[in-house]
């Protein structure tokens, strides 16, 4: 096939659309016009693009961008919805520092923003240690449940978190420390053995009847002054319940006399200073709703 004949144009018998002088392998290609609604959609795209450009930020600089007649910007509006939020935060938030925490409750928008306010603090706080759903984990409470070291009222709980746990950043932080019995050769290996089993009947877990026996009198002389006789605690003293089933460090044998020989000390952060009354407030109130919470015992009771 010739150059000529390859490129010649003509009219297509079955269509009547002129083609486009190209073929191959016997096929000829119609030159079909776009529709006309196709075309001025198209221009319409390039007009609208044109002003567009004119009217928004659009072209990209070394080191900004063209800011358009209108001056509207993504980061600028995005600034006024975040001011427009803070304003109404707020409001909310000064009606909280100034409401006392066991009134809270009494107030039910007020106490429905505490607590979702409080929730989402948790997760960005508080979930790294705790867990997002609060389930806690070794060496750190599980504050779902209804086993409190440091008490479960609101109040309690807003004092732990305000002041936090054995920090050296807070005056007020909740201290306790359990001796190391074993490391500092206070007790005797086989008595921190006795102890162990003692303290695994308190429990109610499988134990040796003849150790535990051994073991209630070194309890008595060096664990019931913070733990109580029976093993129950002592909240003021930060005193675990070691009579439940619930363990921060585990309820083991060997996890026991682990503890006893040399006992691990959780450290707690206090956020009275980073976050403000307010939103230590918040998440009081949503630890507290978890489900463990506890009702503030009155003089009376």
């Amino acid at each position: 096939m010739s150059s000529d004949d390859h490129n010649s144009k003509e009219i297509d018998e079955l269509s009547g659309t002129q083609t486009t002088g190209h073929e191959w392998d016997g096929i000829k290609e119609l030159d079909t016009p776009l529709p006309r609604w196709w075309v001025w959609t198209f221009y319409a795209t390039i007009i609208f693009s044109i002003g567009y450009v004119i009217y928004y930020p659009a072209i990209p600089l070394i080191e900004t961008s063209t800011v358009g007649v209108s001056g509207v910007t993504a980061r600028g509006e995005l600034e006024k919805t975040m001011a427009a939020v803070g304003a109404q935060q707020a409001e909310k938030l000064e009606q909280l520092k100034n409401t006392p925490l066991e009134e809270v409750a009494q107030k039910e928008d007020l106490y429905r923003y505490a607590v979702a306010g409080g929730e989402s603090l948790f997760k960005v706080y508080c979930s790294q240690c705790h867990g997002s759903g609060a389930q806690g984990a070794a060496g750190y409470p599980n504050l779902n449940d209804d086993d409190w070291i440091w008490g479960g009222s609101v109040e309690a709980i807003y004092m732990t978190i305000a002041h936090g746990v054995r920090n050296e950043d807070d005056d007020e932080a909740r201290l306790s420390e359990m001796p190391a019995f074993g490391r500092d050769q206070i007790l005797e290996k086989p008595t921190v053995r006795a102890i162990a089993a003692y303290v695994r009947k308190l429990s109610g877990q499988d134990h040796d009847a003849a150790l535990a026996e051994e073991g209630a009198t070194p309890y008595a002389e060096n664990c019931a002054a913070c733990h109580g006789e029976d093993g129950k605690g002592n909240r003021d003293l930060g005193a675990p319940n070691l009579a439940d089933a619930i363990w921060l460090y585990g309820g083991s044998r060997d996890e026991i006399i682990t503890q006893i020989n040399a006992p691990r000390h959780g450290v707690m952060p206090p956020w009275l200073k980073r976050l403000g009354e307010a939103r230590v407030k918040q998440l009081a109130l949503y630890v507290h709703s978890l489900g463990g919470g506890e009702k503030t015992k009155t003089a009376s009771e």
